[in-house]
């Protein structure tokens, strides 16, 4: 297959995405903006990411088939995500996609499309920042 039209899924392969999610989970693991809203234990958070990730890469449909439709929005509305959280999570993101080490024109088209979706996350003002959990 021609790499125009290749899937980022395809071609950065499944391991490499399992490697992503591990580096960018580490990273929101000791974020003191993001562990306010995020459980302590990130095993099944991780899992999810990973399904999502896969399909949103044009892999398998992964997280359609166990959860339904992403709603991703509405799945993020209890969490407080803000401005700043919004730019911890982008950081942590683009910092794993750099350790992994993922090629071009894929790096920036993953980072292009997680800020796209990062953006449309956000539902509180800074100045109301709650804590969950």
């Amino acid at each position: 297959m021609p790499q125009e039209h290749r899937s980022i899924y395809e071609a950065i392969g499944d391991e490499k995405l399992q490697i992503l999610v591990d580096a960018f989970y580490k990273r929101v693991a000791s974020h003191p903006e993001l562990t306010p809203i995020f459980p302590a234990d990130l095993t099944e958070t991780k899992r999810k990411q990973k399904q999502f990730l896969t399909q949103f890469f044009g892999g398998p449909p992964l997280y359609i088939q166990e959860h339904g439709h992403p709603m991703l929005r509405a799945r993020h509305m209890p969490f407080p995500i803000t401005p700043t959280r919004r730019d911890a999570w982008l950081s942590c993101m683009r910092e794993a996609v750099f350790e992994v080490g993922i090629e071009q024109p894929y790096e920036r088209i993953i980072l292009e499309r997680l800020t796209m979706t990062a953006n449309n996350m956000m539902n509180t003002p800074e100045d109301e920042k709650g804590e969950s959990m």
